[in-house]
């Protein structure tokens, strides 16, 4: 056997060949194309459900209807699609989350990536019962050991059951951060002391439940070398996002990868959302607009997360990066990683995990 060939990521019965979680990525930019590719290379495909109605003919009078149907559709065609692993990334904040874990549950859904929030019960339209009958796996998004030891003590005294894995993601992520934005460049807070402290915290309930509960590294892991790296440090796999918008399969329109393509690393900025949560893009026109101060005017047809306040918002995030996924920059932006100005090309998944797996069997030959 090849010490240095990358072993499997098993999370309760389910496993996956490789231990690359690609990242959900809501606003259609990680739909079933993208989710299937990285499921048939043996990886784990995943599904962002935020607004994912937004191409139904109905999505702005019948919101909630129209982001079940798209779920439901997405999962199947992921399953016509891949025999593979398909997971879903569901956010706390939404409205309609409970709605869309049901979906994804009766769908069939290997497993539920859940975050934007503390994880501290389980969702309204998911019983234990139905939980421990189903496929479907859970899988809280933390950004500390502090989080994930009080998930995991919740759910132990609430339930007598705990998460089955836990993505712990570092500052360095596209997107909502889960960090107030002085601790974003806080050494304190690297994913390389993330992560050994989750390991920490999650260790006595894998030994009370007598189960295997892996954590997975996410925020900033761009080569095989990084991927070596948190593997070393005792992740079980890692998750990766900005990689996977410059492929042929990703769901995203040309516009919106050739923003990765061309940005810089002075582009990438730290923003305030309107969802409460500071958040990682490209800067473009469009922010520089709200950044001094320009209202972006919008009706508000549904109020699609918890903790946004449409009547003080300066401009509609769904409407935003819905924009941005189509192709029109000028009305919207792209959420980013921080490497995301190295990215040079578009490649196909197939090469990507490639170069992946042999940057990886290289750094652990080292």
């Amino acid at each position: 056997m090849n010490p240095a060939k990358i072993p499997s990521l098993k999370i309760g019965d389910i496993e996956a060949r490789i231990p690359i979680v690609q990242g959900g990525m809501s606003v259609g930019i990680s739909l079933s194309g993208l989710a299937a590719a990285v499921a048939n290379e043996g990886g784990i495909g995943v599904i962002g459900a935020a607004g994912i109605g937004m191409l139904e003919p109905d999505f702005k009078t019948n919101y909630r209807e129209a982001n079940k149907r798209a779920l439901s559709k997405e999962l199947r065609r992921a399953r016509d699609l891949s025999d593979g692993v398909i997971g879903v990334n569901i956010m706390l904040a939404l409205s309609d989350y409970d709605d869309l874990v049901k979906v994804a549950v009766d769908e069939g859904a290997d497993l539920l990536f859940l975050g934007a929030g503390l994880l501290l019960k389980l969702p309204k339209t998911l019983s234990l019962e139905r939980l421990q009958q189903a496929r479907t796996k859970i899988v809280p998004i933390v950004s500390s050991g502090r989080a994930a030891r009080i998930i995991f003590q919740h759910w132990a005294k609430r339930y007598q059951h705990v998460p089955d894995a836990v993505v712990v993601e570092g500052p360095l992520a596209g997107g909502h951060l889960g960090f107030k934005k002085e601790e974003i460049d806080d050494p304190n807070y690297a994913l390389e002391k993330l992560v050994p402290a989750v390991i920490e915290a999650i260790e006595p309930f894998e030994q009370q439940f007598d189960k295997n509960i892996p954590v997975i590294a996410a925020g900033g892991i761009f080569s095989g070398a990084d991927i070596a790296r948190f593997m070393r440090l005792g992740a079980q796999g890692v998750q990766m996002a900005t990689r996977f918008v410059a492929t042929y399969e990703c769901d995203a329109s040309p516009a919106f990868k050739e923003m990765y393509l061309k940005c810089r690393k002075n582009d990438l900025v730290i923003i305030d959302s309107p969802v409460g949560l500071p958040g990682r893009a490209i800067r473009n026109d469009f922010l520089d607009d709200v950044a001094r101060g320009i209202k972006k005017p919008f009706e508000c047809p549904w109020k699609c997360l918890k903790t946004c306040d449409y009547r003080t918002s300066p401009y509609c995030i769904a409407r935003a990066l819905t924009n941005a996924k189509k192709g029109k920059l000028s009305d919207g932006f792209a959420f980013a990683g921080a490497n995301a100005y190295r990215v040079e090309k578009i490649t196909s998944v197939h090469e990507l995990i490639d170069s992946l797996l042999d940057e990886y069997e290289k750094a652990m030959m080292t």
